[in-house]
């Protein structure tokens, strides 16, 4: 041991190592937020004006918008995702998506369950269309949850057709999804001014715009509630736009998580708008469920 100083330790030498090896922060491209934020906000307006055309007897307006997002939702998950059987998935999907769509226009009830059905019927469809390609059977297992988080958020669209059908129901697809949208654009717009502070290094997102955005897809909510007639109140407004807007922001974030985690893993990046549209596509699929939910226990 020499004298006057101290030996320095190996592990103290591998710690140094690993800090120099460590990797600055992913960079956040100020004008990808940008579109993101302006998708999500587009998305949002689209799905709230055609609510509002829905009256008993005719919905196929609301319902051909709702169609057109369950087939962006598919598309956008299995290109990104590229479960096994890619076209097996997609399609199924979109059958599954369609059929939805149709039980929420027909039934006899506006209820949840012959949806949940449809899409566990659907899932079980998607996996054994791969089981029977061998080459895609050793995959099967990884995938499953990403296959069936895809038929589940092609027939969570298909919510907002039931809600439409259920008193004071178009008036919760307005406050939810006018929350929801507001959370996520302000979230995507304050990522392009400051994505700070940032959740995690490999990931482009700040905790400024994930929870200013959820308050002011509360407070949004809120302002709508007062304008609204019973049994809408602001308080009452402000509750089911709470959940709205933190489960789409939410969803937003888990897709941004998901894709960082793919990178680094190594996978060669797909169609760059596929990509970029799935995080707010995955945030309404969330919120159309949540927004049902909510209204049948607060109002």
């Amino acid at each position: 041991m020499r004298r006057g100083g101290s030996a320095r330790r190996p592990d103290d030498e591998a710690d140094a190592d690993v800090e120099d090896e460590e990797e600055p922060p992913v960079e956040v491209s100020r004008q990808l937020s940008l579109a993101i934020g302006g998708f999500a906000a587009l998305l949002g307006l689209g799905l709230i004006v055609a609510a509002q055309t829905s009256n008993p007897g005719y919905r196929l307006p609301f319902t051909l918008v709702v169609l057109t997002v369950q087939v962006l939702f598919a598309l956008s998950w299995t290109m990104v995702t590229r479960p096994p059987a890619v076209a097996v998935v997609l399609g199924v999907a979109v059958a599954t998506g369609l059929a939805a769509d149709v039980v929420a226009v027909r039934s006899a009830e506006a209820r949840l369950a012959p949806l949940f059905y449809l899409a566990v019927g659907g899932a079980f469809v998607a996996v054994l269309g791969q089981l029977v390609r061998r080459v895609d059977r050793a995959r099967v297992t990884d995938s499953l949850r990403t296959t069936a988080t895809t038929v589940f958020g092609v027939v969570a669209f298909a919510t907002l057709i039931v809600l439409s059908r259920i008193p004071a129901g178009t008036q919760a697809i307005a406050v939810c999804l006018l929350a929801a949208g507001v959370a996520l654009t302000v979230a995507r717009l304050t990522d392009a001014v400051a994505a700070w502070p940032r959740l995690a290094p490999q990931v482009p997102r700040g905790a400024a715009g994930v929870v200013g955005g959820a308050m002011i897809g509360t407070l949004v909510s809120a302002l709508l509630g007062g304008y609204l007639v019973t049994p809408f109140t602001p308080t009452r407004a402000a509750i089911i736009g709470l959940v709205a807007a933190v489960v789409a922001v939410l969803a937003d974030l888990a897709v941004s998580y998901a894709e960082a985690g793919r990178l680094m893993a190594g996978e060669v990046p797909t169609v760059w708008v596929a990509r970029h549209v799935q995080g707010p596509l995955g945030g309404f699929a969330m919120a159309a469920p949540a927004a049902y939910l909510m209204c049948r226990l607060v109002l």
